[in-house]
């Protein structure tokens, strides 16, 4: 669990990333959940995007990515969400 500081932190160092994961029509598939779990430990913060064809909201997205990938969701807004997970290089240095 991530402290307030934290995630105010973590929450500013994504509003620049682009969103490297789209969640698209065929909603949260296996390889949706792979490539998320490769791109969280490569760069520990990754942005997410829910286009207006997914049959899957952000929120319930969100939620069933963090818990799938053992992340924890930074922010949530639109269509768009953030999840975190500490590499084990901890690249960008955050204490929770």
């Amino acid at each position: 669990m991530l402290s307030k500081q934290a995630k105010k932190t973590l929450r500013k160092l994504a509003n620049d990333y682009p969103a490297i994961v789209q969640i698209g029509k065929d909603g949260l598939s296996v390889n949706i959940m792979d490539s998320l779990d490769v791109s969280l430990e490569a760069h520990e913060l990754v942005k997410c995007k829910c286009l207006k064809t997914s049959p899957i909201d952000a929120r319930e997205a969100a939620i069933e990515c963090a818990s799938n990938t053992h992340s924890e969701v930074i922010h949530i807004i639109g269509h768009t969400f953030v999840l975190y997970r500490k590499s084990k290089e901890n690249k960008l240095g955050i204490k929770g």
